[in-house]
């Protein structure tokens, strides 16, 4: 109970501060606030399939830097195009990946599923190093425009102020999340859980593993999409080195494991400790990924459950410490 009490409160925080970082600290902060918004959302996303259906995909990047691909080339080359197409285009091409690579990825589970999905990342990440004719090779997709929010008759918002750019973006991951969180609670959400839990006995009730496995693979997808849209519209550039590492498929692994696998805030509890962290490092070294690499490390190792485990473990703490006391002072 307290655990949940402590996650509104987080969220509450966390929305709070959003609104008024750009009034208190600027331009530079607010970019910094909507970065980390944009990757918890992508950990989010990734955390479905690791932390609810327990599939550890080493290539999620696919889906992130596909999506930030898709959005930066229709706005490069179809002038005019709408942001929140733009945007949908970001999570459909996505899904469009997801639905070629999920017939082959359902059949195999563990370090094949692992292998695999590291394989079409990097195939992904080929093809857009190798056909620079389109996605800019080494250099990427970069300069394109961002167009306004327009609801016809109503209002126009120029999206190339950072400012509105800013509330913009998280408005879209706030409902994206919330949207997520949801899906987690419905009865397919619990069918997931129990995939991961036994996939034999929910077999043997009649649900077609392979099928979730595939639907909760397209929702991940799209809104690792989604996060690549809005990162490609926040960054105006789009490059392999940027979207499609390996670090980008590890990127929300760490992000996930450092919050806790599992719990639906723990990537976001991730996501703002390695922003944290990013801030803090880049201000004494440039091997930033160095620093979370011995992070990781050492979380793996000392605080396996992250740091919602941390909180379960402090709860757990605090209600045997308040039976004790209720019990001593009712004793005479």
């Amino acid at each position: 109970m307290k655990t949940n009490l402590f996650n509104r409160i987080f969220l509450v925080a966390i929305l709070v501060i959003a609104a008024f970082i750009p009034m208190i600290f600027g331009i530079y902060y607010s970019n910094v606030i909507v970065l980390f918004a944009i990757f918890a959302l992508y950990a989010v996303s990734y955390n479905l399939l690791l932390g609810y259906a327990g599939l550890l995909s080493f290539g999620h990047a696919m889906f992130f830097g596909g999506g930030a691909y898709a959005t930066a080339l229709v706005l490069t080359h179809i002038p005019g195009f709408p942001l929140l197409l733009a945007l949908l285009t970001g999570g459909l091409t996505a899904v469009v990946l997801a639905l070629i690579v999920s017939p082959l990825l359902v059949r195999v589970s563990g370090t094949a599923f692992a292998m695999l999905t590291l394989a079409f990342g990097q195939l992904l990440y080929v093809i857009c190093l190798k056909y620079r004719e389109i996605t800019g090779g080494e250099d990427g997709v970069g300069g394109f425009p961002i167009p306004s929010f327009n609801i016809p008759g109503i209002v126009s918002i120029d999206m190339t102020d950072p400012l509105k750019y800013y509330y913009f973006a998280i408005i879209v991951i706030v409902l994206s999340l919330f949207i997520i969180w949801f899906f987690t609670k419905t009865p397919f959400g619990q069918i997931i859980v129990s995939i991961r839990d036994n996939a034999n006995r929910v077999d043997y009730l009649g649900f077609k593993v392979p099928h979730s496995k595939a639907i909760i693979f397209i929702v991940s997808g799209f809104f690792a999409g989604i996060s690549g849209a809005l990162y490609a519209m926040l960054q105006d550039l789009v490059s392999t080195d940027g979207a499609l590492t390996v670090y980008m498929s590890f990127f929300p692994i760490m992000m996930a494991f450092i919050g806790g696998i599992g719990s639906y805030f723990g990537p976001v509890y991730g996501a703002a400790i390695m922003t944290i962290i990013d801030e803090v490092a880049s201000a004494y070294t440039e091997r930033f990924e160095l620093v979370t690499g011995i992070i990781f490390i050492l979380v793996v190792m000392f605080a396996p459950m992250g740091f919602s485990g941390f909180l379960d473990y402090v709860k757990t703490k605090w209600s045997a410490r308040s039976s004790y006391k209720s019990i001593a002072e009712e004793v005479p």
